[in-house]
């Protein structure tokens, strides 16, 4: 029957353009495929089919019900020919989309981006260089051409109720074939429903995520927006609680004192892109001073792979998601611990916030507000001619403004100032030349304006009543495409320096971005109880470790073992250290507990 072939065309025709954009995936993005073997890219075409099937089983259903209704009614035909259109500029888009932006995120297309370019395309876009942001303008050009297009195309006149012969039993095909796209959409019929993890064939990371069909992994990616307390579930809750308060006991009285004073001046630079594998090349002779002077911790790493993510890690105390940003619940990320707030009710005069960028962007403005700031500045406070590179306002008239601003300060008590750099975010581009390499040369730049601040701070006299704390704001930019399931990517610095600070000292002790808050808090004397999954790091008496995520995976790290576990492929992928998988366990019931608590938020 002629409409039975029409259906089975369609799904054909899905399946055929998922593999021609694998193709397309892999090429665009050779530097990672090109060592690999053809054996290795059919690997690719033949274990994503299950994902293929899935969605072409999606994207087939509109045309199947249009088939059923056309043995009774009109043809339906042009309204096929315009769903199939537009569907396919839709997934060329999406698959687009996810071409350019591994390159630099590593990891399959989700939400992520998308929320990103809804809370501010500009700064969206600013992450791309030329090539890639031409590419999806072209992209969304031609879109929209063909929509139009479409959208004026009216069917021809006279078109008569389709006379279909044997109607009931052309229904009933139909019907049974569209009950049959059930199959490839739920991946048959076991318990387990189809997933990303089922295309995961590979000990290589790369060749798992070209298998894995970007439209059904963004797909899965809203699909766990919302059930946050079903997330995660490796035990039942009474032995992920008993492993979690083993792992985050209350706080002692043992933690070292390394200030002079209790209440300085506080200052928090926010670092973008910072690693430590980027304090080795020599384009960062200030930060190694700093830490030649001050506190080092030599195992920090960082909790996730975005600034939203590492903001909310740092000035909350709280870790990082791998299938979520917190900060864009804005009614969740209000209920959220804050340093901030815990610092002005024990003492502190203002929290000022200070970045060069829009800080509208992923809804950081609320954030902010709800944290407790006092007062807010960005890249809408200075002057136009500041604010032409891609990200806003350069680090250097941004460290400018904090000085001014100090000079003009008239509070009477210590104050936090939180300052967030920008000018090492990709595309990189600084108004100096200070190293051959692009990434370097940003990186130098920051670390240009950040040893100018400090000398400032010591000529003017009030570095002897301060506390600088410095850090990353997430993983490393450097090296140029380095994996995301490499552990040296995720270790940046954490530095507390400053004339307020007794002494130099570089600590072995394991810890993450979310161990500032309580660690920063038991300096002043001030209360960290609310902070639950926030560790002293200067008190030898509790367990160390380090907790960081990326889109559905974990790791966690101390002295014992060092791991990485993918939940798509649920299998450990980095195990180093004497006792290798012992903190599986332990990174699990963390996990979990940390998706009961944002359930509960």
């Amino acid at each position: 029957m002629k409409k039975i072939k029409v259906l089975v065309g369609g799904f054909i025709y899905w399946v055929i353009l998922f593999l021609l954009l694998k193709v397309a995936f892999m090429l665009y993005n050779w530097s990672t495929y090109s060592t690999f073997g053809l054996v290795d890219w059919l690997n690719v075409l033949w274990h994503g089919l299950p994902l293929d099937f899935s969605l072409a089983g999606y994207l087939t259903v509109f045309p199947a019900l249009s088939l059923i209704v056309s043995v009774w009614a009109s043809s339906g035909r042009q309204l096929r020919r315009f769903y199939y259109l537009l569907m396919t500029w839709v997934v060329v888009f999406l698959h687009v989309l996810n071409a350019v932006l591994y390159g630099y995120w590593r990891f399959p297309l989700d939400t992520t981006p998308i929320f990103y370019f809804f809370s501010s395309p500009r700064d969206a876009l600013a992450s791309g260089g030329a090539k890639e942001n031409a590419v999806l303008i072209l992209l969304l050009i031609l879109f929209a051409a063909s929509f139009l297009i479409c959208l004026h195309r009216r069917p021809p006149r006279g078109v008569r109720p389709n006379r279909e012969p044997h109607r009931i039993l052309a229904t009933l095909l139909l019907s049974l074939c569209t009950a049959l796209l059930f199959l490839p959409i739920r991946g048959g019929v076991t318990v387990s429903t189809m997933n990303t993890g089922e295309v995961y064939f590979s000990e290589n990371e790369s060749l798992n995520h070209a298998a894995v069909n970007p439209v059904f992994s963004l797909m899965e990616s809203f699909s766990k927006q919302r059930d946050f307390g079903a997330q995660y579930r490796f035990m039942n809750d009474g032995e992920a609680t008993r492993i979690f308060h083993m792992m985050t006991p209350t706080s002692s009285d043992s933690t070292r004192i390394v200030l002079k004073q209790r209440r300085p001046d506080v200052f928090i630079i926010v670092m973008e892109s910072f690693s430590r594998l980027v304090m080795k090349t020599g384009a960062t002779p200030n930060l190694c001073r700093l830490a030649d002077e001050g506190v080092m911790f030599e195992n920090f790493y960082a909790n996730s792979f975005r600034t939203d993510r590492g903001l909310v890690a740092v000035l909350s105390g709280f870790p990082a998601q791998p299938s979520m940003s917190i900060m864009k619940y804005t009614g969740k990320a209000g209920r959220l611990p804050s340093i901030a707030r815990s610092m002005i009710n024990g003492g502190y005069k203002a929290a000022t916030y200070y970045y060069g960028g829009d800080i509208d962007f992923c809804s950081q403005r609320a954030y902010l507000v709800s944290q407790g700031y006092t007062r807010l500045v960005s890249d809408k406070d200075f002057p136009l001619k500041y604010r032409m590179s891609k990200w806003g306002v350069p680090d250097g008239p941004l460290f400018d403004y904090v000085e001014r601003d100090i000079n003009l300060s008239r509070s009477a008590g210590p104050e936090l100032r939180v300052i967030q750099t920008s000018s090492s975010h990709e595309p990189f581009d600084v108004p100096v030349r200070l190293h051959r390499n692009k990434r370097l040369n940003a990186f130098a730049y920051t670390d240009m304006q950040i040893g100018r601040f400090i000398d400032w701070l010591k000529r003017s006299g009030r570095w002897k009543r301060s506390v600088m704390i410095l850090v990353a704001d997430h993983l490393g930019a450097y090296p140029e495409r380095i994996d995301n399931l490499t552990l040296s990517r995720f270790q940046i610095p954490l530095i507390i320096t400053g004339g307020a600070v007794d002494g130099h000292q570089r600590l072995e002790v394991y810890g993450s971005q979310q161990d500032i808050a309580a660690t920063l808090l038991a300096q002043l004397g001030i209360s960290h109880e609310d902070f639950t999954f926030s560790k002293d790091l200067l008190d030898p008496s509790i367990p160390h470790f380090a907790f960081f995520t990326i889109p559905d995976a974990f790791g966690i790290a101390d002295r014992q073992n060092r791991l990485i576990y993918d939940n798509q492929a649920t299998k450990i992928v980095v195990d180093e250290g004497p006792c290798k998988g012992s903190n599986l366990l332990r990174g699990k019931a963390y996990l979990q507990k940390l998706y009961d608590v944002i359930a509960n938020l």
